[in-house]
């Protein structure tokens, strides 16, 4: 590969760095065909975007970024595919499926997930229990609304109480 073309590799991971929150780096190693194929097909039903990526290049690119993830370094080895989301578990989500199929890959080497380094395929089940920004605004209006629910509930089974007393007399 020329220098050049280099370059625009690196800047080109540099800008899918920025656009995404959160990315995954994914081991394939050894996949074949129609593995493959449906990884790519779940990436894009899940709205993630997969690169198959020069582990040296992407290196590369997470140096020039201001991201702190020098502990990823060790796990760009191999055949690595970096998968790139803005919803932080939906790509653990993923390799869970794949896990419970009984396949050994795609497996996790490492993930940055809302301003965290995850290292190793024991953090998977950690990755999946994350919660995204929709998820955490869901539980505070469901906890807020809680409360709430249970006045209104009170008040309406006091008006039901008082209509049926005053059917009965």
């Amino acid at each position: 590969m020329r220098k050049e073309d280099k370059v625009t590799v690196i800047a080109q991971l540099g800008e899918l760095l920025k656009e995404y929150a959160h990315f995954y780096l994914i081991d394939v190693e050894g996949m074949n065909a129609e593995d493959t194929s449906a990884l790519r097909r779940s990436c894009f039903k899940n709205e993630v975007k997969m690169v198959v990526v020069k582990n040296t290049l992407f290196q590369k690119a997470l140096e020039a970024s201001e991201l702190q993830c020098e502990e990823m370094y060790p796990a760009l080895v191999g055949t690595t595919a970096v998968v790139f989301t803005n919803v932080a578990n939906k790509p653990a989500k993923m390799l869970k499926e794949a896990a419970a199929k009984k396949a050994e890959k795609p497996a996790l080497k490492a993930a940055y997930a809302e301003s965290t380094v995850y290292v190793g395929a024991d953090q998977l089940n950690t990755l999946a229990a994350l919660k995204s920004k929709n998820e955490l605004i869901a539980d505070v209006i469901a906890a807020l609304e809680s409360p709430i629910m249970n006045v209104l509930s009170a008040l309406e089974n006091k008006e039901e109480a008082k209509a049926e007393e005053a059917a009965a007399e």
